[in-house]
């Protein structure tokens, strides 16, 4: 059977400097919505909106407040299914992002988490004494600024983890609860139409449950990206996170036609492996075009790898040319390449 996702062209929309419908400076879902025409002209099959979702916007949106509203900048939950139903009468899918590492530190939940050690979702997120010596409890880095990705929390005598800001504690998904009310988030959108998730950094998602510490990377020099100096072997793409994967899988397959995208940004062999057994991701990104030289014999070479390592499997392919942390695909090429290519 052949799926819409199989063969569609997913156009991302960064909601903030899209269509502006209200004269504030900001856009918004009602934008969105006067531009379907137009991603319909264009031959758009599915538009993958960034987070809308209430927020401090310490990150742009990806320290959500509450998985289930939109933004008042935005627009409102009518906005959103207004939107979702003119999609598709358009046959256009909606695919929303869905972070589930980390929420913000203004979160209900983390709110409660930080107020007492004994409180009940104290262990939603991942809570650590200190090191003996005072400092945090390994040296797991911060991915923003390459500084410790701990920060003290005086009032509870204890560290969280945060692979971001320190405004964006990171989820515990191995706590059953957290795990059901993450997953509850994806039902309620699921139910309002939405048609998949884009999964905001999923190879992140769990970590090691021994907490060890991540060992020095030999190639690092100073002037080179300070997170780097360390190889997050621990806190990135563990074993277990493909349970984590079919955990998602498992929800969403319980929605015909859905699809599942993850934003996995590792090499292509292990990349692959987040396909499973086609009981994980539909469609893990493939970023490697955006990082190969633009010419026929590279181009050609890395699609043979990528095509040969999917052979084995009934897992189907996908090339990303852009998003919100690249540049455009024609600022990349230069005008008289992209003309070319395109």
């Amino acid at each position: 059977m052949t799926h819409w996702w199989q063969s569609g062209i997913v156009y991302q929309i960064y909601p903030r400097s899209f269509q502006d419908s209200n004269g504030d400076g900001i856009g918004d879902l009602p934008g969105i919505r006067q531009r379907l025409d137009y991603l319909h002209w264009l031959g758009v099959n599915a538009i993958w909106i960034s987070p809308v979702y209430p927020s401090p916007m310490a990150d742009f949106g990806y320290d959500v407040s509450d998985y289930r509203a939109i933004h008042p900048l935005f627009g409102s939950l009518a906005d959103m299914d207004s939107l979702i139903a003119a999609a598709h009468q358009r046959q256009i899918k909606v695919i929303l992002d869905f972070v589930p590492n980390h929420t913000s530190d203004q979160h209900p939940w983390f709110l409660a988490s930080r107020s007492a050690r004994d409180n009940p979702r104290r262990d939603w997120y991942i809570w650590r004494d200190a090191a003996p010596d005072g400092g945090p409890p390994n040296n797991w880095l911060s991915r923003f600024d390459g500084k410790a990705g701990w920060t003290w929390d005086a009032p509870t005598g204890q560290y969280y983890l945060h692979t971001f800001l320190k405004e964006q504690p990171d989820l515990n998904w191995r706590n059953p609860e957290l795990r059901q009310a993450m997953l509850d988030v994806m039902r309620f959108w699921f139910d309002r139409g939405v048609d998949g998730f884009r999964v905001d950094v999923a190879y992140r998602v769990l970590k090691d449950a021994q907490f060890r510490n991540n060992p020095p990377n030999p190639n690092w020099q100073p002037g080179m990206d300070p997170f780097h100096r360390l190889i997050d072997k621990y806190n990135r793409n563990i074993p277990e996170i493909h349970q984590f994967n079919r955990w998602l899988r498992q929800v969403a397959d319980a929605y015909p036609g859905r699809v599942l995208i993850g934003e996995i940004n590792l090499p292509l062999p292990q990349l692959v492996q987040h396909y499973g057994q086609g009981d994980e991701f539909h469609l893990p990104f493939n970023f490697s075009l955006i990082h190969t030289a633009w010419t026929a014999t590279a181009v050609r070479a890395l699609a043979d790898q990528y095509e040969g390592l999917l052979a084995a499997s009934a897992a189907w392919p996908n090339w990303v040319l852009g998003n919100h942390d690249q540049h455009r695909v024609a600022t990349r090429l230069g005008p008289a390449q992209a003309r070319t290519a395109m």
